[in-house]
């Protein structure tokens, strides 16, 4: 069975489809190059929704940064791949504000308090977010047509045209929000492994955003299941200085599926630098990780023969060699 790799973007104005395209798949095969396991060939397509907000995308010939389309985080290759050990006392400070949030966020049978501040904190930290419950699609040619509906869409008829091959969707920060709403609320559909990076899914705010959005299944014990779409794995990255994925840690917040799946957490370094500016959040570095690297390599090996992987190995090697003295 062939297999292909899906990405869904997050947060606010994009460059054009094929720009963004091609930077994500940069990102995916310098991972794969890292570990040792090139991968020219790479079969990615990305879901690209940022149209059904900003009509307009960033412009990669802009170069006054005053003006809204310019680019301030553009696809940069990594300095280099020194791994960094999660500092234990950040996770501890991360895994107590999760508490605290938790105990002023939500009532005692897990509703959402003060809704109204919950309200304001995701239109504020989240605009996308907000119109894309509550607001219309800016794409001209569907006038009338809910944000979510056309975004969504765009999800839906990316995994229907790879109906029948083994699908890792990978998404970054809002675009796991959207993912997960799709695969929850369409059991018709089927994906092998789903990969969330520097996601919001464990916020309570956003989980019972969902809830009452999307009906989701939100348990009394204040965790939603799985989706039963997701076949095989869940994986979830985070970088504990990404402050969107504060939250972390997704397996306390998602149970098993039917097929015995839920997030399994890996705690990453984001590489991402511009400007002589880390950043944490960033698409790219994320991508291109160790750990996110050898789950896509373990995704593209899985159900290969000894011989076949050895064949491809030696392909991708000749050809990755063959495309630099080009």
């Amino acid at each position: 069975m062939s297999k292909v790799i899906l990405g869904v973007h997050g947060l606010g104005n994009k460059p054009p489809k094929e720009l963004l395209q091609d930077w994500w798949k940069q990102s995916l095969c310098e991972g794969l190059k890292a570990i040792g396991h090139p991968q020219p060939l790479l079969k990615f397509e990305i879901v690209y929704w940022a149209n059904y907000i900003h009509p307009i995308p960033l412009d990669p010939q802009e170069k006054n940064k005053d003006n809204p389309l310019y680019i301030e985080d553009p696809y940069l290759p990594a300095a280099g791949f020194v791994t960094k050990t999660p500092s234990t006392i950040r996770r501890k400070i991360l895994d107590y504000l999760e508490k605290q949030v938790d105990k002023l966020i939500l009532n005692d049978d897990h509703s959402i308090n003060f809704s109204v501040i919950s309200d304001l904190i995701i239109r504020h930290f989240f605009s996308d977010l907000d119109i894309y419950y509550k607001k219309e699609s800016q794409d001209a040619s569907k006038p009338g047509v809910s944000a979510r509906k056309v975004i969504q869409d765009e999800l839906i008829a990316a995994l229907k045209k790879n109906k029948g091959k083994k699908i890792l969707l990978i998404a970054h920060s809002m675009g796991s929000i959207i993912a997960f709403d799709v695969l929850a609320q369409n059991p018709d559909l089927e994906i092998d492994t789903f990969v969330t990076i520097g996601s919001p899914l464990g916020i309570p705010i956003i989980m019972k955003k969902m809830n009452a959005e999307s009906k989701v299944n939100l348990k009394k014990t204040g965790k939603m299941k799985t989706p039963d779409t997701i076949r095989s794995a869940w994986h979830n990255f985070s970088d504990l200085e990404d402050k969107v994925a504060m939250n972390y840690n997704l397996s306390d917040d998602y149970d098993v599926n039917a097929f015995n799946v839920q997030p399994v957490d890996h705690i990453v370094s984001n590489n991402y630098i511009s400007q002589n500016v880390r950043n944490p959040h960033k698409v790219y570095g994320y991508l291109r990780t160790l750990e996110l690297a050898q789950g896509v390599y373990n995704f593209l090996i899985k159900d290969r023969s000894k011989l076949m992987i050895w064949i491809a190995e030696k392909f991708n090697r000749w050809y990755s060699i063959a495309r630099i003295k080009r």
